[in-house]
């Protein structure tokens, strides 16, 4: 493949570093809570969701002056749309965590940040393979275990639900942990969409 066409799989993998960065960050967070910090990890979560916007941006002002791209110009906006939700997703967690003022993190918050995060880097992984998607052999493998870790992350979120409910006697833990697992959740989502789209790509290309 020429260097040119290289530039959009290239920036694929520069977006879904983004995430994996966001991921990273939560992870961290959720790793060695404390909850007074959080504004300022806050901001630092702006920041690489920015970063991504920007990259995302240039990308787009590019494809709008390309003529010929190496794959279908619609295919190229949904992944980098895909990849944008990841991030943006992410990023809604740690805002559930400041919004509702949530003091301490449960085990199943940091298992299901872990999952997000192995997700992300399995989605980099499939983007480096993805500029020889006709003759990888490992592609197929990453989609497929980045939709078992997405059930994984479904059972997941059901088990830390039903718990939340069984045991939580205060509502205002309720309402917050109930919508904090959603977005979780959200996330988990959000990478396998974005493998869907991958999936697309090769179905529509081979």
């Amino acid at each position: 493949m020429r260097k040119r066409d290289n530039y959009y799989f290239d920036t694929f993998v520069e977006l879904v570093d983004y995430s994996c960065k966001a991921a990273d960050l939560l992870n961290e967070i959720l790793s060695n809570y404390d909850a007074t910090n959080i504004k300022a990890k806050m901001e630092e979560m702006h920041s690489i969701e920015h970063s991504a916007d920007v990259a995302r941006h240039k990308m787009m002002g590019r494809l709008l002056k390309e003529f010929i791209t190496p794959i279908d110009r619609e295919d190229i906006m949904a992944m980098a749309d895909a990849i944008d939700t990841v991030t943006d997703s992410i990023e809604d967690v740690l805002m559930r965590l400041y919004m509702y003022n949530i003091i301490e993190v449960t085990e199943h918050a940091q298992k299901l940040a872990e999952i997000i995060a192995k997700c992300c880097y399995l989605l980099k992984q499939a983007f480096e393979e993805l500029p020889n998607f006709r003759k990888s052999k490992k592609l197929h493998d990453l989609i497929v275990e980045i939709n078992r870790l997405e059930e994984s992350g479904d059972a997941l979120y059901t088990e830390a639900i039903r718990d939340l409910y069984l045991s939580s006697k205060s509502y205002k833990e309720i309402v917050a942990w109930d919508n904090t697992y959603h977005y979780m959740e959200k996330c988990c989502d959000t990478c396998e969409d974005v493998s869907d789209v991958i999936e697309n790509i090769i179905m529509k290309n081979t």
